[in-house]
């Protein structure tokens, strides 16, 4: 089953993966992640979004992460 959790629609945020019913980029997740908050610090500053699509982006993260194609997609982005 595929998760239905991100949105990317030119009319909202220029295109701008968002957590699916909100405006809340995807990339919020990461860069609180990435200065050291949690993800219930993440939650309470965006009550919009569900501990339920956290989880689903972490997973999707983990799963692209641990793909067999991850140095084709690293190089790709590498670009």
């Amino acid at each position: 089953m595929k998760p239905d959790v991100i949105s990317i629609d030119p009319e909202i945020l220029g295109g701008t993966p968002v957590f699916k019913g909100t405006r809340v980029p995807i990339q919020v997740l990461f860069d609180h992640l990435d200065s050291g908050l949690t993800t219930r610090d993440f939650l309470k500053s965006f009550p919009t979004v569900s501990k339920e699509q956290v989880k689903q982006v972490l997973d999707i993260a983990e799963t692209v992460l641990l793909s067999e194609n991850i140095n084709e997609w690293y190089e790709s982005a590498s670009r």
